[in-house]
């Protein structure tokens, strides 16, 4: 095992540093507007914009790489990331702020697909799930480490934003001193949108549902920790926790969805959040020993429904259309994590802290309402479903360049791409067929080095 890191810390290292900083400033801009008497409104715009910088920077990233190289538009990224975030310091204008949020996710996702696919270029084949669960460790534990600097610098001044921008600095080096050539160029592919629909429509309603839970809790959970009245760190511990859960439940996971049905597995994911959501939901004020406990259960299935909507989308869609399926259900995240903020913060300050759990509750029963088992038809799956469950890292951490590290991808298909780049025109989008039908032909090559063009 450290045989097969040991190539790859480097590139680690940059993760950490990455998600140390952004976990950070998630939490401290939350924490800072609420000692300030900001609306949750305000808290939650600037998450959903966080998001949507990060949706829009699929498409700009990839423009960008393709013009300077990898190195070159890493570098960009960071140093513009550092520059936006120490913005926060120099200007009071919460308007300014949503647009610097904007900026620091657009930055970060062009960081993630230079990092992603480079450790896609030096992995092996036999490799790929080693180096897929070392980047997820380090992506968790960057979120976490983020949360506990509040419990060694409970002080919401300037200077955590200094160490924010430091993150970001730091994250460069190992990236601007590498000896290792560049990776292959990108290529675009189509996302075909209305053939995803139409094939995996549970999938993309459970990541939706996802990205409006997660996105909420990211931006609204220190908020809501401070509104309890929790100190500074104590609400480090309480996000730090939550997130370790996030982490901790990933390979329990991967045993349940290897042996029992993954649609059946969300909707009781989904009925269990509704219920461990409720408390919090109902009490306006909390003792401490039941925050902690219930916001740790509920983050342990909370962080359960992406990697299993992931899992079950891939087990009824083509080896060659995987990075293609990835995009869009990253940009379908995105959209529910952009509009979640938003909502659940009006709610907030409508009536109360407690929406926030209100607002997780009535998703998760929305889930259960939505997800059917028995609806599906398995006319689509693939050989061999179900397929080996991988555990994903965060999708606040991670772009559509991350299936080309999944093991589940074809590597054949893979190395064919390599050789022979599609051509940039995207391929004509094929008619959209109900669930019950056959399964149409491939249309499409695979897509190793490919990046899909998403349109926030």
């Amino acid at each position: 095992m450290r045989q097969i890191w040991k190539p790859f810390r480097a590139l680690y290292f940059a993760s950490l540093m990455m998600l140390i900083g952004s976990g950070l400033l998630s939490t401290y801009l939350g924490l800072r507007l609420a000692a300030d008497n900001v609306d949750s409104l305000w808290v939650g715009a600037l998450m959903a914009a966080n998001y949507f910088g990060l949706v829009l920077g699929g498409k700009i990233g990839h423009r960008l790489i393709a013009r300077v190289g990898h190195i070159r538009a890493y570098s960009a990224c960071a140093g513009i990331v550092g520059a936006a975030v120490l913005g926060h310091g120099l200007v009071d204008w919460l308007p300014a702020w949503i647009f610097l949020r904007v900026i620091v996710g657009l930055g970060m996702m062009c960081q993630y697909m230079v990092i992603e696919s480079w450790l896609n270029e030096q992995a092996e084949a036999s490799q790929r799930g080693t180096v897929f669960s070392g980047y997820m460790i380090a992506s968790y534990l960057g979120l976490v480490l983020g949360q506990l600097i509040l419990v060694m610098h409970p002080a919401l001044g300037l200077e955590l934003l200094m160490l924010v921008a430091l993150c970001f600095a730091l994250c460069l080096v190992p990236v601007a001193l590498t000896r290792r050539i560049h990776p292959a160029p990108l290529h675009p592919a189509p996302m075909e949108p209305r053939f995803f629909i139409k094939r995996v429509p549970q999938s993309l309603s459970t990541v939706l549902g996802a990205g409006l839970i997660i996105g909420s809790f990211y931006g609204l959970a220190p908020l809501y920790a401070s509104q309890q009245g929790l100190s500074t760190e104590q609400v480090g511990l309480f996000m730090g926790s939550c997130i370790f859960a996030g982490l901790l439940v990933q390979w329990p996971l991967g045993w349940l969805s290897d042996r029992y049905d993954r649609a059946l597995l969300i909707r009781c994911f989904a009925v269990i959040l509704a219920l461990t959501a409720l408390p919090l939901a109902i009490m306006q004020q909390v003792p401490l020993e039941v925050l902690f406990v219930t916001g740790f259960f509920c983050s342990l299935v909370m962080f359960c429904l992406y990697p299993l909507a992931v899992a079950f989308s891939n087990d009824h869609v083509e080896g060659d259309r995987r990075v293609s399926l990835t995009a869009m259900l990253l940009v379908t995240y995105g959209v529910g994590a952009s509009i979640g903020p938003l909502v659940a913060g009006v709610l907030m300050k409508l009536f109360g802290s407690h929406m926030l759990y209100a607002f997780f509750s009535f998703f998760a029963l929305v889930l259960v309402w939505r997800i059917r088992p028995k609806a599906v038809t398995n006319l689509h799956q693939v050989d061999d479903a179900p397929l080996h469950h991988v555990a994903m890292p965060d999708s606040m951490s991670s772009s559509p360049l991350v299936a080309c590290l999944d093991p589940r991808v074809d590597e054949q298909v893979v190395q064919d791409q390599m050789q022979n780049p599609i051509n940039p025109e995207p391929a004509p989008e094929p008619e959209p067929e109900p669930e019950t039908d056959p399964p149409p032909e491939d249309p499409g090559a695979g897509r190793e080095q490919s990046f899909t063009e998403a349109r926030p």
